[in-house]
């Protein structure tokens, strides 16, 4: 059975009431018997529902542009009327995109609500050219604070919130530590998200961990830039980052320099959601596993989340990193699709009632 933490008695029954699933007992895949094989296998085992995007690329201030792949769902019949139907807005990990199979899930989930998605996608992953040398960290939020106040100004009368997985999680709880409730969000879900940046990287430069994980994903960074070479080569030594072997690497030769940041300790310190957890100023629901190797148990900040009543924290003992398969054969619905879908039509449909019980 999760672990629900959260210090807010009103916002704990509201949960309860409408989002049950996260006092329910969760059964994982019973031959998925630990978090690295569920994180493993996930991707590969999940189906990947069809979704036919509109594709809209908009201007940043700095010269740049943002991918913005919608589902407009204009079809929906519990909400017509195309102004006032709610939206989520979804942010991939790290170097995920609208295409990756957790958020294809996420996105049928809410069509079937009949509620509109977004998803932003980094800059520069998503097939889009780089007009400017700069990319994408979790400590810098005004990608996506351009991409917040973007789809509110298109439809100023319809509910909003977001969702974030693994780093977008990050990103995500980094912009309302930032914020505050000046937000046109009503709510946020996060899955997965790495808490505390420097226990994340250390985990996964244990040496299983890095054969599994931390050397692929640094080739797939790697690989998101090697694209947009010639525009990157204005700034960085192109060779010396396509020589990294692990994130820790990467992100000192790349991410801090591109951000400004006097060493990776700063930035690391920056990118952290766990320094910013006490100024979120609007309902969040997290999701994680303690088995998560991307952001270990020890790390998860539960004593922070009781001094925040705008917090619930849903611990789960398995799952792994956006695993949390369950089922004999888990092809369709995981845990963390049945908590989304839950906690998303709570708050679109009795999101008033949060605190208010």
């Amino acid at each position: 059975k999760p672990q629900l933490v959260a210090s807010n008695d009103h916002f704990c029954r509201f949960l309860e009431e409408y989002c049950p699933v996260v006092t329910e007992t969760y059964y994982p895949t019973i031959w998925c018997w630990e978090g690295r094989v569920q994180t493993l296998l996930r991707p590969f085992i999940t189906s990947r529902p069809h979704v036919q995007y509109r594709n809209e690329l908009i201007k940043t201030a700095d010269g740049g542009q943002i991918s913005l792949d919608w589902l407009d769902n204009n079809g929906s019949l519990y909400y017509p009327d195309a102004s006032t139907r709610p939206t989520v807005l979804l942010l991939p990990g790290l170097t995920g995109t609208s295409k990756e199979s957790y958020i294809l899930h996420m996105i049928h989930q809410s069509e079937t609500l009949g509620y509109r998605c977004v998803v932003f996608n980094n800059r520069g992953i998503a097939g889009e050219d780089l007009l400017t040398p700069r990319t994408y960290c979790a400590a810098n939020t005004e990608d996506l604070e351009a991409v917040i106040h973007h789809v509110h100004n298109l439809h100023p009368s319809a509910p909003i919130m977001a969702a974030g997985v693994s780093m977008g999680g990050m990103l995500l709880l980094n912009y309302l530590g930032k914020t505050g409730r000046d937000t046109p969000l009503r709510a946020a879900a996060i899955f997965s998200a790495g808490w505390n940046v420097f226990e994340s990287v250390e985990s996964l430069e244990k040496p299983l961990n890095w054969l599994l994980f931390n050397y692929y994903l640094t080739t797939c960074l790697q690989s998101s830039i090697s694209r947009h070479r010639q525009m990157l080569e204005k700034l960085f030594d192109m060779d010396r980052v396509m020589k990294a072997r692990t994130i820790r690497e990467f992100d000192k030769q790349f991410t801090s320099v591109m951000f400004g940041y006097h060493t990776i300790d700063d930035y690391y310190e920056d990118a952290s959601p766990c320094r910013k957890l006490k100024s979120v100023g609007i309902p969040v629901l997290c999701l994680n596993s303690v088995d998560d190797v991307f952001s270990p148990g020890h790390a998860i900040p539960v004593e922070t989340a009781k001094q925040n009543a705008n917090v619930a924290l849903v611990l789960t003992s398995c799952g792994g990193h956006i695993g949390f398969l369950e089922g004999i054969w888990p092809r369709k619905c995981t845990y963390m699709d049945r908590v989304f879908k839950q906690f998303v039509q709570a708050v679109f449909e009795h999101g008033n009632k949060i605190f208010s019980m």
